[in-house]
Order: structure tokens, then C-alpha cells, then sequence
């Protein structure tokens, strides 16, 4: 089988090639990281001490760079003391996958560091309610507002210069201001999740809208359906299953400001979790986290589009993902 058969523009791969494809995308990655962190001539700039000689600052499984290795050493052979022995090993913030594996099960049994302080479970279920109601009011907002604007051009001029102006505006900009207005609990939060969303969600689905065969919309109103029953029967039908692809879409960028909405007002959630994990060098357990934000991102993504092959089986590029 050449490369030809692989690389033809647009054509549908098979579901087993699909399948193959998609689980190459994730063991790619992880063959480098273990690549790295496995074979020592690839890269290990650091010298692991297993036995500190008479080194009077090396502790076992310190961590030096070479060069502090090599000139210790000759050091020592030079004063004829005890020398040190290592071995090449990845700086602290690297782990090995196997430790972050490791860490998946332990950042749930290890108690927190500070006795106020949240449990793993506890700091996500914080982040996923911060993520929840951020987009569910910008959706609320956004939605109703994006349809508009893109049916009606008397709507899509009022609202949508202004728009394009102030979604270029930083969210995490507002902190100081959401904290002045909202407090310093999960308000702030949600309203950066809002500002970071909204704005990017309207002209989304403006522009999903107006991609609306504008026939249909001409039939209607021919018909004299009124406005209320054309955007209730024509429109709104007509772009729900794309509507409902940009929400997915919208919410993996609601996920990209949880980070920086955490740090607003008092640290919470899982940017709390990592912080706290970073401050005592677990970078094991930070790079767990980490992944298990993308794990669960991914997987309501991965739920959001089973359900959306159920909700809406005559579209086509639904069915395909």
C-alpha cells in the first residue's frame, strides 16, 4: 500500500484507518516524552547523585548540571577523596511518564499539603462549575444574539462593529474590575469565562446563520410566516445542528481561560491544585493535572458529538467526526 493511497485530497478514509490515525495522534507524542525521558543521549542535562563521595553539598538524588558534576569530580581525584558517582537524568520540571501515571492515582489519595487545603476531586469539581456557568450564561446571551445578527443586517450593523472591536480586548484585562464589581469568590471567574466567550460566540454563530440557504428563508416569507414563527420554524432549525457543532467548538475556548480566571480574586480549583503542586517541586502531579484537564475536556467533546449523532442523523459532517 504507497503513500498515494494515504494522501488523496479529501477523500473519506476508512473507519479503520480513522481509528488507526486518531490513536497515532496521542502515541506520537507519547513515544517522544518517553523518548526523552528513557534513552540518555537524547536529552539528559542533568546529573542524578547516587553517591555524594566527600562532596561535602551533594545529597543522594540530588540533581546537578554536568558541568558542576565534571568539576566536583576532578576535584576529588585531584585531592585523592571519595568520588561521586551518577547517572544522566532530566531536570525536576521533566518527569517520566511512568511518574505521571503514578501521580494520576496518587494526587487523588494524598491528602493536601495545607490542612484547609481541597482535595484533587474537590479543586476540579470547583473548575468544572466555574466552566459551567460561564458558558451557560454566555450561551444564553450569545446564542439568541448570534442568530439575530445574522438573519436580520439591521441587528448584525448595531451590535456587530462594536463587537469586533472589543473581542480583540484581553478577557483577564477585566480581573481587577470583576473583582471590584463581583467579589473576590468564583464571580470574577465566571465573568472573565463570559467576557473570554461571548463576544467570539455572536460573530460565531452570526456567521454559522447567514451560511443558511437564503431560499428557504425566501419561501417562508413568501408564504407571510412572520418574524417571530421565520426564526422559530425556518432559521432556527435550519443552523441547530451547525449552532450546535460551534458550541462545542466555543467551549474548548471556555476551557482556555479557566487557568487565568482562577487566579482572579482567591486562587480556586484545579489552577489552585497545580500552583500549590509547582510551589513544592510535585511537578509529577502538576503535569497530571494538566492532563486531566485536557482529559476531561476531551471526553465532553467526545460526548458532546455522540449525542450530536443522535440529535441531528441527517447531518452529514456530524456523522463524519
Amino acid at each position: 500500500m504507497g503513500l498515494s493511497n494515504w494522501f488523496v485530497v479529501r477523500q473519506e478514509l476508512s473507519s479503520r484507518r480513522k481509528k488507526g490515525l486518531a490513536v497515532a495522534s496521542f502515541l506520537l507524542p507519547i513515544l517522544l516524552w518517553c523518548l526523552v525521558s528513557y534513552v540518555p543521549f537524547i536529552w539528559h542535562p542533568m546529573m542524578k547523585v547516587s553517591e555524594p563521595g566527600d562532596v561535602d553539598y551533594f545529597q543522594v538524588d540530588m540533581l546537578v548540571d554536568k558541568v558542576t558534576y565534571r568539576q566536583e569530580l576532578e576535584n576529588m581525584q585531584e585531592a585523592g577523596k571519595a568520588l561521586p558517582t551518577a547517572s544522566p537524568a532530566n531536570p525536576i520540571y521533566l518527569p517520566a511518564p511512568h511518574a505521571v501515571v503514578e501521580a494520576f492515582y496518587t494526587a487523588f489519595t494524598t491528602p493536601p499539603a495545607q490542612r484547609d487545603g481541597l482535595w484533587l476531586h474537590q479543586s476540579l469539581w470547583q473548575s468544572i462549575q466555574v466552566i459551567f456557568w460561564g458558558f451557560l450564561i454566555s450561551s444564553l446571551i450569545g446564542v439568541p444574539l448570534g442568530v439575530l445578527a445574522g438573519t436580520y443586517t439591521v441587528v448584525s450593523r448595531l451590535f456587530e462593529p462594536f463587537i469586533e472591536f472589543f473581542r480583540y480586548l484581553p478577557a483577564p484585562a477585566f480581573g481587577a474590575l470583576a473583582v471590584a464589581v463581583l467579589g473576590i469568590y468564583d464571580g470574577p471567574k465566571i465573568a472573565i469565562i463570559v467576557i473570554g466567550t461571548l463576544f467570539q460566540q455572536i460573530l460565531v454563530i452570526a456567521n454559522t446563520t447567514r451560511k443558511l440557504d437564503y431560499s428557504l428563508l425566501e419561501a417562508a416569507m413568501t408564504l407571510g410566516t412572520s418574524k417571530i414563527k421565520l426564526l422559530r420554524y425556518v432559521v432556527i432549525p435550519g443552523v441547530l445542528p451547525d449552532l450546535y457543532r460551534d458550541q462545542r467548538i466555543l467551549l474548548g475556548w471556555a476551557w482556555t481561560y479557566l487557568i487565568v480566571a482562577e487566579l482572579i480574586g482567591t486562587s480556586s480549583g484545579i489552577t489552585w491544585f497545580i500552583t500549590q503542586q509547582a510551589r513544592y517541586e510535585h511537578f509529577d502531579n502538576v503535569y497530571a493535572a494538566i492532563l486531566m484537564i485536557g482529559i476531561i475536556g476531551l471526553s465532553c467533546d467526545l460526548l458532546l458529538a455522540w449525542l450530536g449523532k443522535r440529535l441531528f442523523p441527517w447531518n452529514k459532517s456530524a456523522n463524519k467526526e
